[in-house]
């Protein structure tokens, strides 16, 4: 049995590579919330199956790998109305920063991106402090 932190590894390393391939084939960042944001806004009307095939292999990649590894064990909670309001602040919180970790934090990290920088440790920070406070003060995670 390999240790845990390989498969966060092998992950870590996909995404890095499916961000390259994006942005070397297409000439544009791998931001996942501003590829969903344009299917849903409309702004994406022009590259509409760039998106939708983007999106295709996010979810079918997890799908096939799992037959190789079988099903990750998760830490998220069983608390349905938690993972709806995660989710929403996801959301919400992508639009407010102008991209979510992989426009910010991979793809500007790597390009020497100071707002991606910022916008990173602010991400992390806020993690940071949303578990301190829903898992240690209110137990609701």
């Amino acid at each position: 049995m390999q240790p845990e932190w390989i498969m966060g590894l092998i992950g870590g390393l996909l995404i890095g590579l499916a961000g390259a391939v994006f942005l070397l084939g297409n000439g544009r960042i791998m931001g996942a919330s501003g590829i969903i944001g344009g299917l849903v806004d409309g702004s994406g009307h022009s590259d509409k199956w760039d998106r939708l095939i983007f999106l295709a292999g996010v979810f079918a990649a997890p799908m096939a790998l799992m037959g190789f590894v079988g099903t990750p064990e998760t830490n998220a909670t069983d608390n349905i109305a938690v993972l709806i309001a995660a989710g929403l602040l996801v959301g919400v919180g992508t639009r407010i920063a102008n991209g979510c970790t992989s426009g910010h934090g991979v793809c500007g990290i790597s390009r020497l991106s100071f707002r991606g920088i910022i916008a990173t440790v602010f991400y992390i920070l806020a993690g940071g402090l949303t578990m301190v406070f829903f898992r240690h003060l209110l137990g609701v995670i």
